[in-house]
């Protein structure tokens, strides 16, 4: 079994977030770089709970950046995968990356490919979805777990008010989320046997955009807590009354 887990980069959780030249780029001074929680702890550890199972399995990485996504991918295949393919495009068009992957999908013949539930810093939930259409496969979002039953796959994913378990063939697209793994912490060895793996660096081909960024906004600022005495319910009702207008 070949899988492929797309991975991409997001600031860190704990980064602040400031934009540059009116607003118009993100500032990247300072930020540190992660690989995205959901490809990280769900999809590529799901890779590779799959690989333990079975050591046929092979897990393949790719990312669509430039080469400051290198150190990200490294750690991506300190954790467990394969090899690594880095597309050389810095088009943060999800349609254009989604086009980059699915060239390298289509020259892999890949039997799974996991991309995160969304990425955290634009939310963006799409690149699945995209491929599914690119490659004319099927696409299952949102999976909190995955077991094989001979050539098929059955996947449990979430529902408004509920939970649908789903029967597949491959070849197949899963987003995951949480539930579909835990995660896990590169050890010493993997970190070292990282540096030998094979990380591909290919040109990217695909160079028209389908959306542009024209500004970016910050949300307003909160204003602070009020502390109403437990006694005082008054108070409290006029807050919440005149002020929060919410009675």
């Amino acid at each position: 079994m070949k899988i492929l887990v797309c991975i991409s980069k997001t600031p860190d959780t704990t980064s602040k977030i400031a934009f540059i030249e009116g607003n118009t780029k993100f500032d990247e001074n300072g930020v540190q770089w992660i690989i995205n929680p959901y490809d990280e702890w769900y999809s590529l550890v799901k890779a590779i709970e799959l690989k333990e199972k079975d050591p046929s399995v092979t897990i393949h990485l790719v990312t669509v950046g430039g080469a400051d996504t290198e150190p990200i991918i490294r750690k991506a295949l300190a954790l467990g995968g394969d090899e690594a393919i880095r597309v050389n495009n810095l088009g943060n068009d999800s349609m254009m990356v989604a086009q980059e992957i699915a060239a390298i999908a289509k020259e892999g013949a890949y039997d799974l490919i996991f991309t995160g539930k969304e990425t955290i810093d634009y939310n963006s939930g799409s690149i699945g979805s995209m491929l599914s259409a690119l490659l004319d496969t099927s696409f299952i979002p949102n999976a909190t777990s995955l077991d094989l039953s001979g050539s098929n796959i059955i996947i449990k994913r979430e529902i408004d008010g509920g939970e649908e378990t789903c029967e597949a063939s491959m070849p197949i697209i899963l987003s995951c989320q949480k539930g579909m793994a835990e995660q896990r912490i590169p050890n010493m060895r993997g970190i070292m046997a990282a540096r030998t793996k094979p990380l591909k660096v290919v040109e990217g081909t695909i160079t028209n955009a389908y959306t542009t960024i024209q500004k970016f906004d910050t949300p307003s600022a909160k204003s602070g807590v009020k502390l109403i005495d437990s006694g005082n319910m008054d108070e409290l009702v006029r807050l919440l009354k005149e002020e929060a207008k919410v009675i």
